[in-house]
């Protein structure tokens, strides 16, 4: 698959350090996603010992934890004839690649058995597969206080690591110490690498709004310019009086969305703040708002406004234009989502979420931004740093300049665009005249290499040329770099590359489609099988994840798109259709699949960035929302189900303040921690595309665009 074969390449290459972006500190764990049990843990014991596990991972308690809403439970025998173990394991967070220098181990204790300090497990570090070193916990925690929460710290030196190793530390231990045949019972929480303490907080918090929908309440408070703060901690009340922690947020985000999973109740809010040593601030003002029932209209309304805010608010603060992903690096600006976040931007404001005027400004930082970026024969890096506008090669040194599909996304956002603004006002006409000059900048044809190839070339390197070499061939994502190329009215390429290159049948296309689909069928691009009862005319094996059927379709209008093969909204509807139903059918019996949970695409993954499509060696049983939702276009009944299901049943953890997490694995219990900037608009502008056509109409209106539909059409294979 093309995008998850590139992401695997690039990331084997060293992600280099930019000195000004914001670090994380380590966190082994704050909070699990789920409840139940935490995912990246793993417990086993060897009888008479015994440690209790589900599933072989460590369970947490959701009423007994240091900051809400969970925390670590360790309940275990230790006997002199057995042995128990329990590991914390540590998930790279896509884009959390920037540390605060750490000199100490520090987690939250509270132990609720009759334990002495010598009956408490030993502790241990490891360093990427190397063998731990193990130290009694408690020599560090010498009072054995039952009924409270302590703090303990230990400094990395303990286990013969050193704070230069704070990148390879990847593995917590708990294990037995001691041999007293009794049980115990005791809680984790914060488990994280820090160095010395922080300044405490000194500034106090202010709610500024509440709103309530169908089971959830948006609370905003005052943005924390406080850099002694931590984290923010929510609380509840259902009567004004008691007030519960409920949750917590980071400082970079000025909302939460209090998951109530109850319809037709007011809820009351206060907030505080937390600075490194977990010290809070004084309480916030109180606010409160009532959950109510939603019509479809409004639940839709609801669930644009929601992922629209990853674009709006959620933008990288000096361009206005979108992060990789949330909660990733702060700096980074990924060239294609940002693409996506105009249309989304269009869409929020035609739906009154901001006025026109609010999107004009935001456009004119978006122009000036764009115009100062580095670029490569007119075309833009896949990332660029919001402070410098230089390029982020953050896949590795080779992807240090053009990536021609990136640019090609963002093109078809700057296009949609430039038809929403009103030639006839000045300042929106500076816009578009500015979109155009861009536009025209683009110089598709260096990316045929050179006159004999056939194909478009994703990348260039200014110093190292064309050492990727990656030739864009269909059916996947990809379809939009032609089309644009094709319609450039400055650096146009024939539109016979149609054929020639992005529905090749040569040998070369076929064996690349072989190679990625694992099968002959839709080889030659055109297909002609049937899946699950429904005939699919191109595609390679039966369709592929679904985000090849959003991405070059946000502005594209499929219905406007027929070639010899296909028309593009039937080809696309049969696509999202024969996903639907493999995940109906369910043949590896993953929980949660069925009518009201669908759509395998590309996502974020347990370990790592997956593609996921309807074909037993790629279903992993994760459940990516922007798969079903995204394909409103093509299966309102299907999706708006798929919808009602991932939030009034699954909302509790899948939803967020950016809208719903990148995924979930019902199977694994596991919760995606981000929000993906590519996943985020399809969904907005798709469910726009769905309700007015709205993105359709203002990029099929470009002049442009009308041509190369022509020239497509009259061209043949």
């Amino acid at each position: 698959m093309i995008r998850g074969n590139l992401l695997f390449l690039f990331l084997t290459f060293s992600i280099p350090a930019l000195a000004q972006e914001p670090p994380y500190d380590k966190q082994f764990f704050e909070n699990s996603q789920m409840r139940g049990s935490y995912f990246y843990t793993a417990a086993s014991y060897k009888s008479p010992s015994w440690i209790k596990n589900v599933s072989g991972k460590l369970p947490v308690s959701d009423s007994i934890f240091f900051t809400p809403s969970n925390a670590l439970h360790l309940q275990y025998v230790s006997h002199e004839k057995g042995s128990w173990q329990a590991r914390l394991l540590f998930r790279e967070t896509r884009g959390q690649d920037f540390f605060t220098p750490a000199t100490k181990l520090v987690f939250r204790l509270y132990i609720a058995s009759s334990t002495l300090a010598k009956e408490l497990p030993s502790i241990g570090v490891a360093i990427r597969k190397k063998a731990p070193s193990f130290v009694p916990m408690s020599q560090f925690a010498t009072v054995a206080e039952k009924g409270s929460w302590q703090k303990v710290e230990i400094p990395l030196d303990k286990f013969n690591v050193s704070p230069a190793d704070i990148k390879k530390i990847d593995t917590i231990f708990f294990k037995q110490y001691s041999r007293d045949g009794k049980e115990h019972s005791i809680y984790i929480d914060q488990v994280e690498l820090l160095a010395s303490n922080q300044t405490p907080v000194t500034s106090a918090p202010k709610l500024t709004s509440a709103k309530g929908f169908a089971k959830h309440i948006d609370i905003t408070w005052e943005p924390v310019s406080d850099s002694s703060v931590k984290r923010i901690k929510i609380y509840r009340s259902a009567d004004n009086k008691r007030f519960y922690p409920v949750g917590i947020q980071s400082p970079y985000v000025s909302r939460y969305a209090d998951f109530t999973d109850t319809t037709g109740k007011e809820f009351f809010y206060k907030i505080s703040l937390l600075d490194r040593e977990y010290n809070e601030s004084t309480l916030s003002n109180t606010i409160s708002a009532s959950t109510r029932p939603l019509t479809d209209e409004e639940l839709l309304d609801m669930i644009q406004e929601a992922h629209f805010r990853y674009y709006w608010e959620g933008a990288e603060k000096n361009s206005g234009l979108a992060l990789e992903n949330i909660h990733g690096r702060r700096n980074m600006i990924a060239t294609g989502a940002s693409g996506f976040g105009m249309m989304a931007l269009v869409a929020g404001a035609e739906r009154k979420f901001i006025t026109k005027e609010e999107l004009l400004h935001r456009f004119e930082k978006i122009m000036s931004y764009l115009e100062k970026a580095d670029k490569f024969h007119g075309a833009f890096p896949h990332f660029l740093d919001g402070v410098t506008a230089k390029t982020e090669p953050f896949f590795g040194d080779n992807d240090n300049g053009a990536d021609l599909v990136e640019t090609s996304f963002l093109a078809q956002g700057l296009l949609a665009a430039k038809q929403y603004f009103n030639s006839e006002v000045p300042a929106e006409k500076n816009i578009i005249e500015r979109i155009d000059k861009i536009w025209r900048g683009i110089e598709w044809s260096w990316f045929r290499r050179d006159p004999q190839n056939k194909f478009l070339v994703w990348h260039w390197s200014p110093d190292r040329a064309w050492v990727i070499n990656h030739k864009l061939i269909g059916w996947n994502e990809t379809m939009i770099t032609y089309f644009l190329a094709i319609a450039s009215p400055t650096h146009p390429i024939p539109a016979s590359f149609y054929y020639s290159g992005w529905a090749s049948q040569g040998k070369e296309a076929q064996e690349y489609r072989a190679g990625w689909g694992q099968t002959k069928a839709g080889s030659l691009y055109k297909n002609g099988n049937t899946y699950y009862g429904i005939p699919l005319k191109v595609g390679v094996s039966n369709g592929g994840p679904l985000f090849f059927i959003h991405y070059s379709f946000l502005g594209l209008d499929p219905h406007k798109l027929t070639d010899a093969y296909t028309n593009y909204f039937e080809n696309n509807t049969n696509i999202a259709k024969i996903n639907y139903r493999y995940c109906v059918e369910n043949p590896k019996k993953h929980k949660g699949y069925g009518p009201d949970a669908w759509g395998l695409t590309a996502s974020d993954g347990l370990w790592s960035y997956q593609a996921d499509e309807p074909v037993i060696g790629q279903d992993h049983g994760k459940i990516t929302p922007t798969g079903a939702l995204a394909s409103f276009p093509y299966t309102p009944k299907e999706s708006m189900e798929a919808l009602k299901n991932y939030y009034y049943n699954y909302g509790k953890f899948a939803w967020g303040e950016y809208g719903f997490y990148d995924a979930f694995n019902l199977d694994q219990n596991w919760r995606a921690d981000i929000f993906m900037g590519l996943n985020q608009a399809p969904i907005v502008v798709m469910i726009e595309n769905y309700r007015t056509g709205l993105l359709w109409n203002l990029f099929m209106k470009n002049s442009e665009v009308q041509e190369a539909i022509r020239k497509i059409e009259g061209e043949k294979p």
